[in-house]
């Protein structure tokens, strides 16, 4: 559920997390669910099919997105501004942008965009989930990427794991040497609150994890959205 609180912004939650307050109604869980899953579309893979026009850096115009989703989902009649900035600002991934307008995603794309984002602050290491069959080719050959445009790096272990569980139960997670990548070229930006996306990382950088995850409870764990 989403809601905004008149001292605290956006929440989603019953009440603001910080005061408590009831808060102002915007969209409930399924509303949520399904406007997210339309932004990830348009934003990443096929703003055509919706009529809009997304510029170099992946940036469309809010209020024109909002007509061509009032047009092809009647349900959201009612939307305005402020719900798709408000599922920006509490998108728990860090996912989308709002400027000047204007939105996009950070990452995830399909198609091909210039997206200047933030190449500073880096963290030394990062992580990527893999199988154990695709292991040894990728710590001989490296990453690069496959159905995106490019290759996304995880902030944590456990981000990793989460990603990798999307497609397997137990992914192998492979740890990114992000300084001696960086100084032999490879250009590492931060795309979301714990993703890093590259055009690839050689295999020279990479290893295979001597971390074991920790045990998690059992409401965590398998499955989870993408990222």
């Amino acid at each position: 559920m989403l809601k905004e609180c008149r001292s605290h912004g956006y929440f989603r939650a019953e009440v603001c997390p910080l005061c408590g307050d009831e808060g102002k109604f915007l969209l409930n869980d399924e509303e949520v669910e399904t406007l997210g899953r339309t932004m990830a579309g348009v934003l990443r893979h096929f703003p055509e099919r919706y009529g809009l026009e997304m510029d170099t850096h992946g940036w469309v115009d809010l209020r024109d997105f909002l007509t061509a989703v009032q047009i092809r989902n009647k349900r959201f009649k009612f939307l305005r501004p402020h719900h798709v900035v408000g599922l920006i600002e509490t998108d728990p991934k860090g996912r989308y942008q709002f400027e000047d307008g204007k939105i996009r995603a950070t990452y995830g794309h399909s198609v091909d965009i210039d997206l200047d984002l933030p190449t500073e602050g880096i963290p030394d290491v990062l992580f990527y989930p893999t199988t154990e069959e695709e292991t040894h080719l990728l710590l001989e050959a490296g990453l690069r990427p496959s159905d995106r445009k490019m290759v996304h790096l995880s902030a944590t272990f456990e981000a990793a794991m989460e990603a990798g569980r999307v497609r397997i139960q137990s992914p192998v997670i492979l740890e990114v040497d992000t300084q001696a990548a960086r100084a032999a070229g490879a250009v590492i930006m931060k795309a979301g609150k714990t993703v890093y996306t590259t055009k690839e990382i050689a295999g020279e950088f990479l290893r295979r994890s001597a971390r074991v995850e920790e045990e998690l409870p059992p409401s965590e764990g398998a499955g989870g959205p993408a990222a």
